[in-house]
Parts: C-alpha cells; structure tokens; sequence
C-alpha cells in the first residue's frame, strides 16, 4: 500500500458568514500552509484535523491502493487530488498525492 502526502494548500476565512450565522468559538482551525501530514492507508495523520480527514479518507484510500484518476481527468497527475475540508466559514483545501515508494 502507497503512502499518501497531505499537504495544506490554501486557507479562506468568510468572516460576513462568521458575524452572520457562527456562534463564538474560542478555538478554530489550526491548519498552517505547507503544514504536510503523510498517510499511511486508511490511518489519520497525527495533528490532522477529523472534520478534514472525513472529507479526504476515501480519496487518500484510493490513492493508497494505486486508484486515481478521479473524475475522468480532473487533476493533471492523475495519482492526486485537491480536497477541502467541509467547513463553510474557513474552508482549508489539501493536495494529496500518492508517494512512489511503498509502505512496510
């Protein structure tokens, strides 16, 4: 089975939706761009986020099976993938992409 790079690649904040519909939280995501989390199958990285890995586990399980190509052509590398997380008010979009070496 391959492992799977994670990768945070952007985050958005929408605070007019925040202000609008959000209750006050004391503490929000704590993804940093570049931040790289590395997946071994179907296990969740240390320090990934649930909600996040929810939105991801099955792509990253594909990946780790050498499947790809999803949605006929949608990436460029067809070993990747351009999740985000299904959070409306600060979204955070990963690339996954399968790693050529095999895990143990």
């Amino acid at each position: 089975m391959k492992k799977v790079k994670i990768i945070v690649m952007r985050r958005s904040v929408y605070p007019d939706l925040m202000e609008q519909y959000e209750n006050p939280m004391e503490h929000s995501c704590d993804m940093e761009i570049g931040q790289i989390f590395i997946a071994n199958g179907w296990e969740k990285p240390k320090g990934l986020c649930n909600a996040a890995w929810e939105c991801m586990s099955n792509f990253v399980m594909t990946l780790a099976h050498g499947g790809g190509n999803f949605y006929d052509g949608w990436m460029k590398n067809e070993k990747s993938a351009m999740i985000s997380c299904n959070d409306g008010f600060r979204p955070v979009s990963f690339l996954l992409e399968a790693l050529d070496e095999d895990s143990e």
